[in-house]
């Protein structure tokens, strides 16, 4: 039975177009091979690495605390406010991005002086949850 997609999301080429792929296996590459520690940190680091010009990294700011986006920046060697677009295509699927954009406190949201619950989980694009 093939596989039916839960969520659309846009053409891989419009978000990854073939110059940006190669830009992201290139890091990935480079950072595989500079990469000591633990295994989980390194497959952290490249999912958000392949999900950032999805969400853009105002909602990868939401998700993860300074200290993980600090952390993941310096295994991939970029800095995620510079190499991703402020919002992507489906940042809007983000509860947490989607509430501090209405409530007009971005920034107070990720300070966590504004909690939001669920400000890390990815809704349907019919706006529903799971």
């Amino acid at each position: 039975m093939a596989r039916k997609d839960k969520y659309s999301t846009p053409p891989v080429e419009t978000v990854h177009p073939p110059e940006r792929a190669q830009q992201l296996v290139r890091i990935a590459n480079d950072a595989l091979n500079r990469f000591s520690g633990t295994a989980d940190e390194l497959e952290k680091a490249l999912g958000m690495l392949m999900l950032g010009d999805y969400v853009g990294w105002k909602v990868l700011v939401v998700i993860h605390n300074k200290r993980t986006i600090r952390k993941y920046e310096e295994i991939l060697g970029i800095s995620v406010r510079e190499f991703f677009p402020d919002e992507g295509p489906v940042a809007q699927r983000s509860l947490g991005y989607k509430i501090a954009t209405e409530l007009g406190n971005f920034w107070k949201v990720v300070s966590g002086d504004i909690p939001v619950e669920d400000r890390r989980e990815l809704a349907s694009p019919s706006g529903t949850k799971g």
